[in-house]
């Protein structure tokens, strides 16, 4: 398989932390879609990243469906339960967690707009929804070891990855200070080796 990623996508992140904890072999193509070589638009019409490329040639993409068939692949540890509501509240753990992920690359995005264009008003909303998304991330980690049962899943992983990103572009929101089961479940996701090696780089 080869993975097509940017180092600093969180949702790219998201699928090399599975990659990692299922141990599943795969060649890492690191390319960005902001660049004018880039190759992303060749197995993405979307020109998104992360896209997966099976060893057949077949091209998955986005996040959650690539998550979706990295578990048809039969490789432990199971990270989407089998009975279907579970897997659809676990589902929609990791649609909540990329939510927030994606209100805060929007609010990158348009911080980083010139004087002029920017939109005070689009960050601010996109401020709200992170904030909405932290309380209920809360209330649903509380007094859980994991988000789900018994052991880590999509949902946890793709909760710790959007609480990574937040401490790499918007450190100033603190969420830690307001959020004591987040800062507890973000504690024991950060140790693991997947987390520690694929933490982006600055910039």
């Amino acid at each position: 398989m080869k993975l097509f990623a940017s180092l600093t996508s969180p949702y790219a992140r998201k699928i090399r932390i599975l990659l990692a904890e299922k141990s599943l072999p795969f060649d890492l193509v690191v390319d960005s879609p902001w660049e004018s070589n880039t190759r992303i638009p060749e197995v993405n019409p979307l020109g998104k990243v992360p896209a997966l490329v099976t060893d057949d040639g077949e091209a998955f993409f986005d996040s959650p469906v690539i998550a979706g068939y990295l578990e048809t692949l039969g490789a432990a540890p199971q990270l989407i339960p089998d009975e279907a509501l579970e897997a659809v509240r676990v589902r929609q753990s990791e649609a909540l967690a990329d939510g927030i992920t994606d209100a805060a690359v929007t609010a990158l995005l348009e911080s980083r707009r010139p004087d002029g264009e920017r939109s005070e008003s689009v960050i601010a909303r996109q401020m709200e929804k992170i904030s909405r998304g932290l309380d209920l991330m809360e209330r649903r980690a509380s007094g859980r070891e994991w988000l789900h049962g018994s052991r880590m899943t999509l949902g946890d992983i793709a909760t710790g990855v959007a609480l990574g990103y937040l401490d790499l572009r918007f450190p100033t929101i603190g969420w830690r200070d307001h959020h004591p089961a987040l800062k507890t479940l973000a504690e024991r996701l950060f140790a693991r080796p997947s987390f520690v090696d694929t933490v982006p780089p600055a910039g």
